[in-house]
């Protein structure tokens, strides 16, 4: 049987075709979807993890117990599971293990666009790198079988392309396997130095099998055409390439990429008289093939920032422009990146963007919107969980130097549970005053809607503990706790007003269901969803002050003779617009 899957359902689908029986992820574009499809496969135990870190940890536990494991995330989650993955490369695995890191080029959705093909020469792992749906799901496969022969875990990597386009796949039967045996063996899993040391001696003579591999398996395959023109490429490199020269290159499409097939590609390029090596972002394989004493061309014309295509490739290679349509700039409407109608978050940053003196360390979710206009109520964004620590730090450095500023860090529920509490910990530990915001909308909302250790649910829907953020506070030793309704706008400007006072660590709990959020009856209930009206503009009453433009609401625009207007196809009764009017002028609909 054939279906239509994108990569990230494929890998799923292979997952669940191997036999993998235990998958744990944090979600993150382009990675969430693996998770989510793994999951409908009931004989796959699967689980949202707090951190990246966390989730390739349970899934190396898995592979030690003898069950085949996967775990799944984007580019920069890598980063945070660095730690552990290093060394499982030394210790191997028992059952099969299977890293899957999307890369993001052209940073449609993450803080930078880093190649993680590096961490596998970094980190000494195989590497796999499909360029369809279809491998997608059979390099999954063959993963695990690598894995469990040569003892080491496998780096799967997928670009943005490759998790998000579609192809038809060949669905096969789930392969039945059994949980391997497992046996005691202190010298491989623990990770002394003493033990490291001789696991490291072991692990360099597993690479120079797996390069031997490299050069033998069918996953770096030649195709050969016209040979006046060579072409070594991976992953969905290799799709542009072929719709740019077709039948007019040969190619060396490259399937295992690390450790690199050294003798195929020397074969290769003696067969052809020029050679191209087209792939994104860094040089990885053009840096590899040009210390083996071999000409290419490749960055010197291919841009190594940002995702490519065929119209890329055609133009910098053979000079080609593309015949593309041309946009008529004014018929062509700006529209950037808002917070939704509704969003709990709006109100908080309507607050503090009318605080002077203030600097507001932000986060990654939907509330880096915050720093757009025309709230620009954030200065700075690193990465996961660097809010609190990165504002303590601020913070401190104020203090030290004899600036008096307030500094406030924002961070999600589903962002803090990830790593923001040792910042938090930081805090009170080195007598820090800096507040942290945590801006708890019930679900982890940027990626799609996951649930998370404080949603009450798992990943297979199983309810479960809640962790309350405010006794998580309490035990780390913070003393000023404030929760508040954050449409609520008085109530919002007063836990601010108290936090610019107290010169100790302050927490506020700002809680309210996204507005997408596709709430349980109980949270519904708690919090009137059911009862709300949605808001219009009494025209008789509208100055055309447009105080009500500066919350920044999408549903709200404005008529040069009317004034203020509210699309009531977009309005949802959020009502902070209501408190910002000076002249009464947004009211209720029907009251």
């Amino acid at each position: 049987m054939k279906e239509l899957l994108t990569g990230n359902e494929a890998v799923a689908r292979g997952a669940y075709e191997a036999g993998v029986t235990v998958a744990s992820a944090y979600p993150g574009t382009p990675s969430t979807e693996i998770l989510e499809n793994v999951a409908k496969y009931k004989e796959i135990y699967s689980e949202w993890a707090p951190n990246e870190k966390v989730a390739l940890e349970v899934s190396i536990g898995a592979s030690i117990a003898g069950a085949r494991s996967l775990a799944a995330m984007k580019h920069v989650g890598v980063n945070v599971a660095a730690d552990p993955l290093f060394t499982v490369a030394y210790t191997g695995v028992n059952g099969g293990l299977v890293l899957v890191t999307a890369d993001d080029p052209g940073m449609h959705s993450s803080q930078n666009e880093q190649d993680n093909r590096n961490y596998a020469k970094f980190a000494k792992i195989p590497m796999l790198e499909p360029s369809d749906s279809q491998e997608a799901k059979e390099f999954t496969k063959i993963a695990y079988k690598i894995s469990e022969e040569f003892d080491v875990p496998i780096l799967l990597r997928l670009t943005t392309r490759i998790c998000h386009s579609k192809g038809i796949v060949e669905l096969e039967d789930r392969e039945q396997v059994e949980i391997k045996e497992y046996v005691k063996n202190i010298p491989k899993y623990v990770a002394t130095p003493a033990n490291g040391r001789k696991l490291h001696v072991k692990l360099e003579e597993k690479l120079k099998k797996l390069e031997e591999f490299s050069n033998n398996t069918s996953l770096n395959k030649v195709e050969w055409y016209d040979k006046k023109i060579g072409i070594i490429t991976s992953s969905v490199s290799y799709q542009y390439a072929k719709e740019v020269f077709g039948d007019n290159a040969s190619y060396l499409k490259l399937g295992f990429t690390y450790p690199l097939p050294k003798e195929k590609i020397k074969k290769f390029a003696n067969e052809v008289e020029k050679l191209y090596v087209i792939e994104e972002l860094d040089p990885y394989l053009e840096t590899e093939i040009k210390a083996m004493g071999i000409e290419v061309i490749g960055k010197e014309l291919i841009p190594r920032v940002g995702e490519l295509n065929p119209d890329i490739i055609a133009k910098t290679l053979l000079g080609e422009n593309k015949e593309v349509i041309e946009k008529n700039e004014e018929k062509v409407v700006g529209r950037p990146p808002t917070m939704c109608a509704g969003c709990p978050h709006r109100g908080l940053f309507y607050e503090l963007s009318k605080k002077k003196n203030v600097v507001v360390t932000g986060d990654i979710g939907c509330y880096t919107l915050g720093s757009a206009p025309p709230l620009e109520a954030m200065d700075t964004c690193i990465c996961m969980g660097a809010s609190i620590s990165a504002g303590h730090g601020f913070s401190k450095a104020a203090q030290v130097n004899g600036r008096e500023t307030k500094v406030f860090s924002v961070i999600g529920d589903s962002t803090f549970f990830h790593s923001g509490i040792t910042g938090l910990i930081d805090i009170v530990y080195n007598k820090g005053n800096a507040a942290t915001i945590i801006l708890d909308n019930r679900i982890t909302g940027m990626t799609g809607h996951q649930h998370n250790p404080g949603t009450g649910y798992t990943l297979m829907g199983e309810v479960t503990n809640e962790i309350d953020i405010v006794k998580i506070c309490e035990a780390i030793g913070v003393k000023h706790i404030e929760v508040i309704n954050p449409l609520n706008l008085k109530e919002t400007k007063a836990a601010i007003d108290k936090a610019m006072e107290v010169d100790e660590p302050m927490v506020i709990i700002t809680k309210w269901p996204c507005v997408l959020k596709k709430s349980p009856n109980e949270e519904i209930e708690e919090y009137g969803l059911a009862d709300r009206k949605i808001c219009e503009v009494d025209q008789d009453k509208c100055k055309k002050c447009k105080m009500c433009l500066k919350v920044g609401c999408p549903a709200i625009s404005f008529d040069s003779e009317k004034g203020a207007i509210i699309d009531d196809t977009m309005c949802v009764g959020c009502d902070v617009c209501l408190q910002v009017c000076p002249f009464d002028a947004i009211v209720k609909v029907g009251e």
